[in-house]
Formats: structure tokens, sequence, C-alpha cells
């Protein structure tokens, strides 16, 4: 079938085979088993059948063993001989040993082109998820990105973050007025998240040159899809900071994809890896968002795959929207388990010919119970399916291997080197120079002034630059650059009689003379 993937043979022989068409593959999907039951050979079989159709995809590599993808699997392999009894027995006539154009990403920069965004870009609600802020520290960043956007002031990363907390921090009075209380300590909470986020390697995520979606959606000259490696090992520490970018990741594509309907293939497929990572402990706004974005991607040409251990691990509204699914051997060893087995038996199309409860719990490794969507999006009825061994090499490959490929990349000029423009940080910086600057000029001149009333009031001579008495019993001389004891002393007096008590003085004086008259 060349509209579609093939998975595995199904039936009671395995002799039927299992397609996933490419014309509902955007209707999301549901990759599930236990530790060790085939699920990283099941995603990798499936980013080699969307990439042979000419379909970018995206996954991010938990383990490290998909970059196997990017070469071609060998007849040396210990494997070599098992896959081609299974070939045989699923009717697998075209398998061939094969590598796949491949582009890795890395957060960090160490194992692929690094992968960043902007402040802004990631928006106050993801940011506050990655955060984990309270609600009223939510809100106070939530000024600050309204702030920013009144100013004209870049959000980039996250000097400009903290510049512009530190900023309403100092003017909290007079924003207090205008957009509620704003809590020092909250400020402070917020500054403390960020370190701790820029210890846990995160700083580098934020900044330019920004991802470009297009650069992840791209099909190479012999009509094959991109398949997009991002390195997760080492991100799985920090697995607040890998759901959160997974999640913003799905956003930019919804923001920005045009509408397409129902397309003949999707544009791209997006495989999630340790999908309840995204859940656990979300609060429901984000829930709702994720709902929001899976229901509608969809007609933006975007599948989106979820690969976890239990289907308990995705919330229901959600598990209701994945129609393509592949669910490998669960093991019910205590209650709760035996209810999740359960549970994932009854997402399925019921097949008279077996018990699907039963099957769940039997199968074993590289096989897994599958349905896919039929003609018309008819859900298909539940098959137990012996899955296709990969044609790229099973497991990792070495370090100097991956080097090469990220080398040879036409990205690596594009991304390596990180570029910090003027934003927020910059300005705000600028304008406490400036302030200072003035404030220290009207200082100087506040000084000047005074040392101007001492010396007249003390009978000297200010020049500027130094002062002179006058010398008594001698005629008074002028100074070029000075003035002399006379002057001044008439100022003063001048000075005396303009203000209030002179006006006193002179008022008295003329109301004698005119009542003597």
């Amino acid at each position: 079938m060349e509209d579609a993937v093939f998975v595995g043979g199904g039936g009671p022989s395995y002799g039927e085979k299992q397609h996933l068409r490419l014309g509902y593959a955007n209707r999301h999907g549901l990759i599930a088993g236990a530790t060790g039951t085939g699920k990283t050979v099941t995603l990798q079989i499936l980013a080699e059948g969307f990439s042979q159709a000419g379909v970018p995809v995206f996954m991010a590599d938990v383990k490290g063993d998909l970059s196997g993808l990017a070469k071609a699997g060998s007849a040396d392999h210990k494997l070599h001989a098992p896959f081609m009894e299974r070939c045989g027995k699923i009717g697998f006539e075209d398998f061939a040993y094969a590598g796949f154009p491949v582009c890795f990403w890395d957060l960090y920069g160490a194992q692929g082109h690094p992968v960043r965004t902007t402040i802004a870009e990631m928006g106050p609600l993801l940011l506050a998820r990655l955060l984990d802020l309270s609600e009223a520290q939510e809100g106070i960043l939530n000024i600050a990105f309204r702030l920013a956007d009144e100013e004209g002031m870049p959000l980039l990363d996250l000097n400009d973050l903290r510049a512009m907390l530190v900023w309403i921090g100092e003017n909290r009075g007079d924003l207090s007025l205008r957009y509620g209380n704003i809590s020092v300590a909250s400020v402070g909470a917020i500054q403390r998240r960020l370190l701790v986020l820029e210890e846990e390697g995160g700083a580098g995520f934020f900044g330019e040159p920004a991802l470009e979606l297009a650069d992840l959606l791209r099909v190479g000259p012999d009509g094959r899809g991109q398949v997009n490696i991002l390195a997760a090992d080492k991100l799985m520490a920090a697995p607040r900071l890998y759901a959160t970018f997974l999640l913003w990741l799905l956003s930019e594509l919804f923001e920005d994809l045009p509408e397409v309907g129902d397309p003949d293939k999707p544009k791209l497929v997006f495989f999630f890896d340790e999908a309840h990572l995204l859940f656990d402990g979300a609060p429901r706004a984000l829930v709702d968002k994720v709902e929001q974005v899976a229901r509608l991607i969809r007609s933006k040409g975007v599948g989106v795959y979820f690969i976890t251990q239990s289907p308990d691990d995705i919330p229901e509204d959600i598990l209701g929207q994945l129609g393509n699914r592949v669910q490998h051997a669960l093991r019910a060893f205590t209650a709760r388990d035996r209810k999740a087995l359960r549970l994932a038996s009854e997402t399925y199309r019921e097949n008279p010919a077996f018990d699907i409860e039963t099957a769940i719990r039997e199968v074993g490794v590289g096989e897994a119970v599958t349905s896919f969507p039929e003609k018309k999006g008819v859900p298909g009825m539940a098959q137990r399916t012996l899955v296709r061994p990969p044609s790229s090499q099973l497991g990792p490959i070495e370090a100097a291997e991956r080097e090469a490929v990220v080398l040879a990349s036409d990205l690596r000029a594009k991304y390596a080197q990180a570029v910090d423009r003027r934003s927020a940080y910059e300005m705000l910086k600028a304008r406490a120079e400036q302030a200072a600057a003035e404030a220290a000029e009207a200082e100087r001149a506040e000084e000047e002034m005074e040392a101007r009333e001492r010396e007249y009031r003390a009978g000297r001579r200010y020049t500027g630059k130094r002062v002179t008495r006058s010398t008594s019993g001698a005629s008074t001389r002028r100074d070029r650059q000075g003035e002399s004891f006379g002057e001044a002393m008439g100022k003063m007096v001048m000075k005396e009689l303009t203000g209030t008590t002179g006006r006193k003085i002179v008022r008295g004086i003329l109301g004698g003379l005119f009542k003597a008259r």
C-alpha cells in the first residue's frame, strides 16, 4: 500500500499486513507498553516509514538509541537472522537495510544544533509552568510581558527578564496603581526560580537565533522527509524543561502553520516520548491548552504521537483523540495495573477472534495489539501484530559518527553561534546609566551653587577656580574673572530688598513718608 506506513503482520498467523494510512496519520496516536516490550523499535520503524513517504518527523531521543536512524543496519548484526525470519513470516519482501536523512538537535548544543527560543515566544503561561510559579507570581510575570510590549523592549533571554523584574520591583509603587499589588517577595521568588533554571542549563535555551519551524519541515532531494532527533538523555534530568519545550514546539506549530484540512499525508509527525511528564502535576489551564492544541492541530496537518508506559498516563479527553494505537505488553501485578490494563483494552474496537485484555497481557517483545483507522476514518479492528524489523541500525551510532552528521549539515552555520542583540537588558541598563549621569550632574550643579552662596556670605570673590579676599584699607581692585566686594555686597542687598523682608522695609518707609506728607 503506497499511501501507508507498513507496521507489521497481523492475524492468527501474522499474514495480514497492518498499515497506518498516511491520510489518517494526523489523527494522532499512542504507543504504549511496559519497559522492554519494544516501544523504541516501533518508534523507529514508524519514523522510517514516514520519512520514506516524504513526511518530516520530530522525535525526542530519551535513551540515545534513535540515533541509529542515521545509519543503515548491517547483516553482521546479531539479530540479522531473526529479522530475516520475521520478514518472511509477515511477508515483508521489500525489506532492505538503509539509513535516513537525520538532523540532530540539542537544547544544550553538545550533541546537535542548538535549539533556542526567546522569552517572548515562550510566553508567560508556559514560562510560569516551567518555573512552577504560584498564581501571584504568574501575575507579576504577565505584568513584565505587558510592560515589555508597551515600552518596546524585546524579552529575548534570561538577562532581559531579570532586568525587567528588577525595574518592576523598583517602580512597584506606581505600577501597583495600574496593575494591582506587586510584592517584592514575589519578584524575588521569580528571580530565584530563574537562577535554578539557569543552574539546570536552561539559560542556553533562551536567546537568538531562534529555531525556525521551516528547518524542521524539510524534505530532501530524494523525496524523503527529514528525521529531526532531539538529544534528550541529559534533558531528562530537567523533566519540566523537557515537557515545556515540547509543548512550546507544538504551540508554535499550531500558531504558525496554515489550515490544510485533511491532507493526503501530514506535514509533520511529532513523537512525544515519556508523555506522562507533560501532565504530571500540570495545572488544569495547561492540560486544557494541550487538549486544545491536540484537537485543533490536526487541521494544520500535524500528527502527534504520545509514547508512554500506560494509557492512563494520558488524560481521558486527550486519549479519546488518539486514533492510531500500538499497544505493547502491560504487566498487571497490582490492582492499579489491572485497572489500567482493563481501561486500555476498552479503548479498542473488539475482535471476536481473541480477548483484547488477555492479548495485551500476553504479547511478546516486538509484538503489539494495534488498531488503525480504516476508510472514512472508521476505527480499525484490534489485531495482534508482529512489528516489522527496522531498516536502520538498531541502537545508537558512535559519537564520532554523530559529530560527522552534525558538521555536514547546512544548518550548522545558521545556529552554531549565539547572537546577543539590543533588547530589554541593554535598554534598561542605558536608562539607568543616563539617570545616574543626570543625577550626578544635578548634584554637581547644586554643590557649585552652594559654594557660590557661601563665598558671597563670607565676602569673598568666587572665580570658579580660586577664592580671594579683598584687601582692607586699600582701593578695591577688579579681577578679570571675579567681581569686587562692593559688587558682591550690592547684589546681596538687592537680593534682600527683592525678597519678602525687603518688601516689608520698603513698604514701611514709603508708608511713613506718605503719612508725614
